[in-house]
């Protein structure tokens, strides 16, 4: 079966070996047996000297362009995979641009056909049949609906997802060959980095998805006329046709146009970023790409978020994490750094803690003395997450998105008010976030979920030390320890047993207060000591303890 996808493909094969060759990754070629059967002519190899000249990066690049749709939706989703790619081709991935040419409105109307089970004379009132925009997967038209609704009309390229389908597949097997001959795939785990890219690619082959993200993120600012998101017209959209609402806007990469139609760039930028922050932090789902094309000034002071192709999410644990972050990065404290990151990932048992500490210690070093206010917010999550990945510790992938729009979104409002804060704008939500997470009301959830894990395993406890006896009797036992688990298991008894401090001296602060009170409201005078009433001196006594038990809890970083 193999073979003989080998063999159909074989013409697709032969291009992916000559942009290879013509880009200096000859010896990936020259190593794999399957291009052995290629017959490629020998002038290939010439003339590579220099091209090798650039950098691996610069020279990967011109690959992916080369190769077409496929290849170059694959390395714009890599370019927000730090934790998978070194720092330098991240960066060249990142210049990949859609450049191809539109295809014609007669293959318009027969998707919409085919898709609507309409004619577009009969479902648009206007159709453009020039497109507005042509992208790799496919291309933008504008129109009128029927009922007098202007829209942005997104169909498919034809014939694209059999092609990216087919790519998938090739570059699959690649990833199998190249990992069994090559060392660099095996460290780099080529075959899961392909497999985790190809679901993110295939998902933005149906539109719906991205009709479903959009309405998600218009909920959140319902109500709200200083965020505008586009709304989707449902009855007219399908897996390869989006019809939305057309928002006419000014792009904020046209500064001239922004100045020329007297818009408040200030104001602009502060709102692209409290709006941004209120998906992250608030919401929990958020736009990944807030690139400069997919933000518009609306006419009224709006700003409008477009194309929601690409969209992160964070859990409250995630939120949890950021935030012990933030606050190690405020604090400047290289084990707070150290612990987050490692609560954020997921770590392998052979990471040295001893250079991961090392490297962490660098960073906070390069941000000594830099004032919070000052620091870039985006790229120091970024330095964090490249730390990481440099170490293989697999940060989760929205994490990554997060760095990435933190980083993309601070290029976008800098250019637009250069004096801007970002920090100081996004401390109301860092705030929110902490008093979200010590919320008694979540505590006690918090408490009562671990309580009843550790409950339950506790109940299984005698059945599983019984049949640990057994094994051992049966001379069939084999001791592995691993530090790195221990070490897990303890940081999370010792969360538990502080949440349940926490929750014991609350209980113990009510009852004093409760008896303090009845007291005082059944005897005719209030009690007194040196002059001052019992309750009143109760009360501070609960609340200093309360605050050293809060201290303690902090200072150790455990909650």
């Amino acid at each position: 079966m193999l073979i003989g996808r080998q063999i159909r493909h074989m013409n697709r094969y032969r291009e992916i070996a000559a942009a290879l060759i013509r880009h200096g990754f000859g010896f990936i070629v020259e190593g794999t047996e399957l291009f052995h059967a290629l017959s490629l002519p020998a002038r290939l190899f010439r003339g590579v000297r220099e091209v090798e000249r650039k950098s691996v990066g610069e020279r990967l690049r011109y690959v992916i362009q080369e190769l077409g749709p496929t290849f170059v939706k694959l390395g714009q989703i890599a370019s927000t995979r730090s934790d998978m790619l070194p720092g330098d081709i991240v960066a060249e991935l990142s210049k990949l641009q859609d450049q191809v040419e539109p295809f014609p409105y007669a293959v318009v109307e027969e998707i919409v056909a085919a898709e609507l089970g309409g004619r577009i004379a009969d479902l648009f009132a206007s159709f453009d049949p020039q497109p507005i925009a042509a992208a790799s997967i496919g291309q933008v038209h504008l129109g009128t609906l029927r009922t007098g609704e202007r829209v942005a009309v997104k169909i498919q390229r034809p014939g694209i997802a059999p092609a990216i389908r087919t790519d998938l597949e090739i570059l699959r097997n690649l990833a199998t060959i190249a990992e069994a001959r090559f060392e660099w795939a095996r460290r780099y785990q080529l075959q899961g980095m392909i497999a985790e890219l190809s679901r993110a690619l295939l998902q933005e082959l149906d539109y719906q998805i991205e009709g479903r993200n959009t309405d998600q993120v218009a909920r959140q600012f319902k109500g709200d006329p200083k965020v505008r998101v586009p709304v989707i017209h449902w009855k007219q959209t399908s897996k390869r046709v989006l019809v939305m609402e057309y928002l006419e806007g000014v792009k904020v990469s046209e500064r001239e146009r922004l100045v020329r139609e007297g818009v408040d760039r200030k104001a602009l930028a502060e709102r692209i970023l409290h709006a941004l922050f209120r998906q992250m932090f608030v919401e929990g789902f958020f736009h990944a790409d807030p690139h400069p094309g997919n933000l518009l000034a609306m006419p009224d002071g709006a700003v409008a978020f477009i194309d929601f192709g690409m969209v992160g999410r964070m859990t409250e644990s995630m939120k949890e994490s950021f935030s012990d972050l933030i606050i190690a990065l405020m604090r400047q404290s290289t084990e707070g750094i150290l612990k987050a990151v490692l609560r954020m990932g997921l770590v392998s048992d052979d990471v040295p803690m001893d250079e991961l500490r090392r490297d962490v210690e660098d960073l906070r070093t390069k941000y000594y003395g830099v004032p919070f206010s000052e620091m870039s917010l985006g790229e120091a999550v970024n330095d964090l997450l490249d730390t990481a990945r440099r170490h293989n510790i697999r940060i989760p992938t929205d994490f990554l998105l997060l760095g990435k729009a933190l980083l993309t979104v601070e290029g976008v409002v800098v250019a637009l008010d250069p004096d801007i804060s970002i920090v100081s704008l996004a401390e109301p939500f860092g705030l929110r976030l902490l008093r979200e997470r010590f919320r008694p009301k979540r505590v006690a959830a918090a408490v009562w979920r671990d309580a009843s894990e550790y409950g339950d395993l506790l109940a299984k406890l005698p059945k599983q030390a019984n049949e640990l006896m057994n094994v051992v009797k049966n001379g069939q036992a084999r001791l592995e320890i691993s530090v790195p688990e221990l070490d897990v298991f303890l940081r999370k008894l010792d969360r538990i047993s502080n949440r349940l401090s926490f929750s014991v001296v609350m209980l113990a602060i009510s009852i004093v207060m409760a008896g303090l009170i009845v007291g005082s409201s059944l005897s005719s005078q209030p009690g007194l000591l040196l002059n001052v009433p019992a309750i009143i001196i109760g009360f501070g006594i609960a609340m200093a303890m309360l605050a050293w038990l809060l201290f303690a809890i902090f200072k150790s970083g455990r909650f």
